[in-house]
């Protein structure tokens, strides 16, 4: 396996503080009987660390290894999961406000909402 770094230029894809970009080059045979191995120096350039889940994605003979980032499914229980969607179930029921065509006209919304609030009610008392 021969490894080698190339620098380039990368300020046409980069914001100007990026003016070069190093990038490994390595070489390696595929062998019949075993998977394609990915040299240790390019998993530690790439970030890869032992037990991650990667993806990969063919296009045209070139092949791009990503990781394979967790959806929202994959961070809850089964249990968590059941609660968060009953509680946005009973969000969808609202109440909602709106919709508004300016925020000028949510504001008065809101305004005129929490001066009912605060209007005290009267209490009705029976005469004797």
């Amino acid at each position: 396996m021969a490894g080698e770094f190339d620098t380039f230029s990368a300020s046409a894809m980069l914001p100007a503080e990026a003016t070069t970009a190093i990038v490994l080059r390595m070489t390696t045979v595929v062998k019949n009987k075993t998977g394609l191995t990915i040299p240790a120096d390019v998993q530690h350039r790439a970030g890869f660390k032992a037990g991650d889940v990667v993806e990969f994605k063919v296009s045209g003979g070139v092949i791009t290894i990503l990781p394979k980032l967790p959806n929202a499914d994959d961070e809850y229980t089964p249990a968590q999961r059941r609660i968060i969607d009953a509680q946005l179930d009973e969000a969808e029921k609202g109440p909602f406000y709106g919709p508004f065509n300016t925020a000028e006209e949510m504001i008065a919304d809101i305004k005129g909402r929490l001066k009912k609030r605060a209007t005290p009610k009267k209490n009705k008392r029976s005469s004797r």
